[in-house]
């Protein structure tokens, strides 16, 4: 019994040390087992409202990132210009790494290349199949300019037709001439100019202060959501010109792109296919919401412009045309000449 006695205690004593041992070290290896890595974010941004046609694409398509990657990826929208960039400035800050991704107007970007013009042209595409016809025909020309400029595209935001808001009504071309318009871009600048009215050529941040302090009493944009709410109160009157259906674009620094694993930018490619499939359907039902509302708010909407007016726009739209043809270029003019040429075959 005392030799059973040492041999009990070494025992007892061993068994201690080896469960203590493995406690331990399942302790230390427990931290490590369970560790997730941190999530990739991307700040990205937009100069419109959460509300608006490029607001809502980037919330889809952050929910579609993080769904398709389980939480890997975790895009972070702001809205309203609250990173501190403005359409025209999303390039460059996208490019220079001070936003990962984000949307930008496309005719805030005639200076970057005037391709991505073509899709605001006046009096061009203006219905939805129009519209996406342009876009498919130009994407790959939109996506080589944006590699130029450091970035990869991921999906277009089309919005509904540009009308002309004004804080009286446009009947007459006496009205018409009276106006000073926020344009959106070099093009829309030109042709209201040329239809007699002063113009100029303002981001949609930037127009809301003139409007408080009436140095512009009128806005060429569409009746879109939120960019909608910002305006009735200055503007109660919306004359249906239907000038163009406009793109936005959303990118994402190359570099950051590429950093991506195979996995990740397959899930990227698919999550963007599909916020772009859902930014075209949206345009289905988005009109006669934004009409809607914008009735319910006081907004006097005119359907059918004078034909006076109408007319002017139109003499304006044309001249305006041709001087973007001559400013893009042999390849840009071509687009046009083809697309321009598949419409009279579908007439």
């Amino acid at each position: 019994m005392r030799l059973l006695r040492p041999r009990l205690a070494h025992a007892t004593l061993s068994f201690a040390m080896t469960a203590g041992l493995a406690v331990a070290t399942a302790a230390l290896l427990a931290p490590v087992a369970h560790a997730q890595p941190a999530p990739v974010v991307w700040q990205m941004g937009t100069e419109y409202p959460a509300t608006s046609m490029p607001g809502e694409g980037l919330t889809t398509f952050a929910q579609e990132v993080s769904a398709r990657t389980q939480g890997a990826m975790a895009p972070q929208p702001t809205f309203d210009a609250s990173a501190g960039f403005k359409s025209a400035q999303m390039p460059a800050a996208i490019r220079d790494g001070r936003l990962q991704a984000g949307d930008a107007f496309g005719g805030a970007l005639g200076e970057v290349d005037p391709i991505f013009l073509l899709s605001s042209l006046p009096f061009v595409a203006t219905s939805v199949d129009k519209a996406r016809r342009l876009a498919d025909l130009t994407r790959a020309d939109y996506a080589r300019a944006f590699e130029k400029q450091g970035q990869h595209l991921l999906y277009v935001t089309p919005w509904p037709p540009t009308g002309l808001w004004s804080r009286h009504p446009v009947g007459t071309l006496d009205d018409l001439r009276a106006l000073s318009v926020r344009a959106y871009d070099e093009t829309s600048a030109e042709v209201m100019r040329a239809a007699g009215a002063k113009a100029q050529n303002l981001s949609f941040a930037d127009a809301m202060p003139r409007l408080k302090d009436g140095s512009v009493n009128a806005v060429l944009s569409s009746g879109d959501g939120g960019a909608g709410r910002k305006l009735w109160d200055y503007l109660p009157n919306f004359t249906a010109i239907g000038y163009a259906m406009p793109l936005s674009f959303t990118t994402v620094n190359a570099t950051t792109w590429q950093a991506l694993t195979p996995a990740q930018r397959d899930a990227v490619t698919a999550a963007a296919s599909a916020t772009e499939d859902k930014q075209w359907a949206r345009l289905n039902t988005r009109l006669a919401e934004n009409t809607a509302r914008m009735r319910a708010n006081g907004v006097t909407i005119q359907d059918n412009p004078a034909p006076a007016v109408q007319q002017a726009l139109r003499d304006a739209g044309l001249s305006a045309v041709a001087i973007w043809q001559s400013r893009v270029g042999e390849r840009g003019a071509a687009l046009l000449k083809t697309y321009l040429s598949a419409e009279a075959g579908l007439r």
